[in-house]
């Protein structure tokens, strides 16, 4: 992955979100099965685009915070309960904090993930914690 070169907090942020997942799919290329490209760390808010191969997965984890992913390419499969729920470009999908989740896709894909971190982990845990 390569370093930030761009501002994550500020006033006011504008990004191209084309742009960023341009860069997503270059740097999926040589990843073994995800990428995740930060695009706003301010304050309790979490924005990151995240790619997953065909087979890529994110493991069970949980997340301190409530979160939504916007499937914006391709297609996820997101199980929580231990229910599968196929989400497709242009799906969004909100979760309470401290709901078990994981993400995995065959096809391949990428979603925005927005994390709205408690006031303990934004200073200073990781929000997300997925297991290794």
């Amino acid at each position: 992955m390569t370093p930030v070169h761009r501002p994550l907090t500020g006033a006011m942020l504008q990004l191209d979100l084309a742009e960023e997942m341009r860069i997503v799919r270059e740097e999926l290329a040589t990843a073994s099965a995800r990428i995740a490209r930060t695009l706003v760390k301010e304050g309790p808010l979490r924005l990151t685009l995240v790619g997953l191969k065909p087979g890529g997965a994110l493991h069970e984890h949980v997340a301190d915070g409530p979160i939504t992913v916007h499937v914006l390419d391709g297609e996820i499969l997101f199980d929580v309960g231990g229910t599968t729920h196929p989400l497709r470009a242009g799906t969004l999908l909100a979760l309470d904090a401290g709901v078990r989740h994981a993400a995995r896709s065959t096809t391949g894909g990428i979603f925005l993930l927005t994390i709205a971190a408690h006031a303990k982990a934004a200073a200073g845990a990781s929000p997300d914690r997925a297991s290794p």
